[in-house]
Parts: C-alpha cells; sequence; structure tokens
C-alpha cells in the first residue's frame, strides 16, 4: 500500500492536561447487564421510528470548516444540503479574545487537537421530529442546538472546563451526554431546551459515549493526555487517569470502575495502552470492542465475565512510521462500527490509511481498501455498508459488509469526523437563512 498524496502534515504539540481525581469504585461493585440498546439498536430505533414527513440522511462533520454536509444516509449518498454549524463564530470569538485563559486553551486546542487548526464541530444528533440538529463545538467549549431550516441557533449549552468531545443521545431521543475533556464531566442535556439534567465524573479526558441497556446505564471512556509527545512506553504514566466510567442515565450515579489496565495485564498485553478509543457493542451487548492508542488492531472484551478474551493486530502499513509521536493524538486507529447482524466489524485503520471489515468470528479481515486517514465509522441507513469519513482527502465513503469492498465516495467539507443517522424534513434541501 502507498499513503494518498493528499494527506495533510501532521502537527502535534503540547496541549495541558487536567489532572483531576475523581473517587473510583471497584470494578466489580456492580455487574452490568447487557440490554436489547445499545448503538445499533439505537439506529435500528432510528430506521423503524421515523414519521412519514422526515427523511433519513447523514449528518457529516466537518470539523475545521465548521460546517455539516447532509446526504442520503443509503444507496447513492447524495449531497442534500450543508448547515453551517457556526453561525455566531463572531460572537464566540469575540468572547475568547477577552478572556486570556479561554484564549490560551482556544489556541491550546487549535496546535493540539486540532492539528494547526480550530476543531468547530465534532459531534452531532438530530431531534426526534427532524427540526434541530445538536452539535458539540470543541473550540467554543460548548453545546448548540441550530434549527435545521433557518440555521439560528436554539439554545447554547457551554460545558464546564474548555473543550467538548463526543455525544451519544439516549434511545428515546430525550437527552444527550456530551464530554467535557478538561473538566473530566459528563454533561446530559435535554435535546429540546438544552437544560442540564444532571452530570457525572470521570477519568482524565473522558472522550466517547455509548448507551446500553435501553438507555438504562452510560458508559464514558476517558482516554487521558493525548496531545504530548511523551509517548514512549516507559512514559505511560504520565497520560493520566484511563478507564471506563459506568453511570445510571437517570440518577447519574457512577456505578461502576473498569480498570482496563488490569484487564489487559491479567490477557498478557502489558504492551498495549489503556487509552480506549472508539468502540462498538455486539446487539445483545454481551460483548465490547474497542481501540486503544498506538495500536493497529483491537481488543474483544466480555461484558458478562469482565474479561479481555481476544486482541486482534491488524496489518501495518509498510509506509506507516513506527514513530509514535507522529500519530494524531496518539491514535493508531481510530474508528469502528458494526454491522445490524453482528457478525461483521468495520476497522478505520486512521495511520495506516485503510479500512478493512473484519469478520466477527474468526477475526479475519478483509481486504484492505486504500483511504486517506479515516477517522470515524457508522452504519449505514439500511444496514448494508460501512461508512467512514476520509479527513485526509475531505470525503465520506461506503464499504460493503458483504464483500469488504468500497462502493462510492462523496466529497464533502474540510476535514470530516463524526458520521451520525439523523433525520430531517422531507423536502429539506437545506437552511432558507443563515
Amino acid at each position: 500500500m502507498t499513503r494518498s498524496p493528499a494527506r495533510r502534515p501532521r502537527r502535534r504539540r503540547p496541549f495541558g492536561a487536567a489532572a483531576l481525581v475523581a473517587a473510583g469504585l471497584t470494578a466489580g461493585a456492580l455487574a452490568v447487564a447487557p440490554g436489547p440498546a445499545g448503538a445499533s439498536e439505537i439506529q435500528k430505533q432510528a430506521r423503524e421510528t421515523a414519521p412519514e414527513e422526515l427523511k433519513e440522511v447523514f449528518f457529516v462533520g466537518n470539523n475545521w470548516e465548521g460546517t455539516a454536509d447532509v446526504i442520503g444516509s443509503r444507496g447513492d449518498y447524495a449531497k442534500i444540503g450543508r448547515i453551517d454549524m457556526i453561525p455566531d463564530k463572531k460572537e464566540r470569538l469575540w468572547e475568547i479574545y477577552l478572556n486570556p485563559v479561554k484564549l490560551a486553551f482556544f489556541l491550546g486546542i487549535r496546535l493540539g487537537p486540532g492539528e494547526g487548526h480550530d476543531q468547530y464541530v465534532d459531534d452531532m444528533y438530530t431531534t426526534k421530529d427532524g427540526k434541530s440538529v445538536v452539535a458539540s463545538r470543541p473550540s467554543f467549549a460548548d453545546v448548540v442546538s441550530i434549527d435545521v431550516e433557518s440555521g439560528r441557533i436554539n439554545w447554547r449549552f457551554p460545558v464546564s472546563g474548555f473543550r467538548s468531545d463526543h455525544m451519544a443521545v439516549s434511545p428515546d431521543g430525550a437527552q444527550v451526554a456530551v464530554s467535557s475533556s478538561t473538566s473530566n464531566t459528563v454533561h446530559v442535556l435535554d435535546m429540546a431546551t438544552g437544560e442540564e439534567a444532571g452530570a457525572f465524573r470521570t477519568g482524565d479526558k473522558p472522550h466517547e459515549n455509548v448507551y446500553t441497556d435501553g438507555g438504562k446505564y452510560l458508559w464514558n471512556m476517558a482516554i487521558g493526555e493525548v496531545n504530548t509527545d511523551l509517548d514512549a512506553p516507559w512514559q505511560d504514566f504520565t497520560k493520566g487517569d484511563r478507564r471506563i466510567t459506568v453511570a445510571d442515565a437517570k440518577t447519574f450515579q457512577v456505578k461502576r470502575i473498569i480498570d482496563m489496565r488490569e484487564r489487559l495485564d491479567a490477557f498478557g498485553r502489558e504492551d498495549l495502552s489503556d487509552a480506549l478509543r472508539p468502540v462498538a457493542f455486539t446487539p445483545d451487548e454481551s460483548k465490547m470492542y474497542f481501540q486503544v492508542s498506538f495500536f493497529n488492531g483491537f481488543v474483544e472484551y466480555d461484558v458478562h465475565t469482565d474479561t479481555i478474551t481476544r486482541v486482534k493486530t491488524l496489518p501495518k502499513n509498510p509506509d506507516t512510521s513506527d514513530e509514535r509521536t507522529t500519530y494524531v493524538n496518539d491514535s493508531r486507529h481510530h474508528g469502528m462500527s458494526m454491522s445490524p447482524q453482528g457478525d461483521k466489524l468495520c476497522i478505520a485503520g486512521t495511520m495506516d490509511d485503510y479500512v478493512t471489515v473484519v469478520n466477527r468470528e474468526t477475526l479475519q479481515e478483509g481486504p484492505l481498501v486504500t483511504a486517506s486517514k479515516p477517522y470515524w465509522a457508522t452504519v449505514s441507513g439500511d444496514g448494508k455498508h460501512c461508512v467512514v469519513s476520509e479527513s485526509g482527502t475531505d470525503q465520506v465513503t461506503a464499504i460493503d459488509f458483504a464483500t469488504g469492498r468500497k462502493v462510492v465516495s462523496i466529497p464533502v467539507g474540510d476535514h470530516p469526523q463524526r458520521v451520525r443517522l439523523g433525520h430531517v424534513p422531507t423536502d429539506w434541501t437545506g437552511p432558507t437563512t443563515g
């Protein structure tokens, strides 16, 4: 394999860590039973319960550009419209420039996780009525709801700390959880009003959020410090408190702490980082698959037995450097999704410039489909394709779960990252005003 000539240069510089200490529980404090509504079930509900006056779409967040492209969720994935996700940019920048502390973090985001760019849109979910899209905006340290018809902001919630990150929507679509990177907090907000329903503390740098057991529990994966050059294995102690925090989604009480360091060590993989990146649950939520920093592969975790059961190493691109400091935010592979049947995993090999579909039973990978810095993976509306964002060439690409082959690529905006299923009015083609 050879790299795409369109790859942008990578820049990584230090970004200050917030080393806050949270009270923990023992890993075995509570056995969280798997249930019927994991991420794949939420997608199924979205497909089956959409009102007739709505159409299912994909929202593609163009992180460095501050826009969201809206494309078809299946078929030819044709472009439908675009939304400006930072209509209040001037106002937000004035606030930042007039506050030295906010300005320091704003510039830190640009020079750290932003790779020299501002991060304007990270994660997005639409309301059940398709009237609004709710998005996290890292550089502005907030979450906003934007009216899809007018392009105007309905509400804005500034997170604690100085950077917002990954989100998750509850199975009933009523609430959205957002990670606040620098305050080690997950805020849970009312999707309609933006009012905070509750919050809970996490490990250092909370990242991925996932609802499980029909929305009863909310899992958060803290990745620790990923923006320094202290990446050698012996410097791992500098990366902070990395753990899974499982909270009750109604009371927001922490019910369980899972330290993957202990479980990886018990499996004999002391060499692997315990910084969990994207995760994917099986449809019955009995197993969880996750990626970790610096590793070209993924790990299988049995939820019932609370043990690591398998580790899969995926092929290395010979052009990928072994120098860890060149990996974007410590990511080697970042992005994974599971087919609705639970028989295939789709893996975004970010630094190795490929996407591959893996048989979950055998863990045998399929063809390595060349992709430029693929950064996220999700599932098409009909469940047939894995859809990945190629942040290196500003496009979204669909991979067939059955064959592992590329189906189509669609150009989008600058540095696409999160891709989420959502809904808009049937005749919608973009905001009427901005």
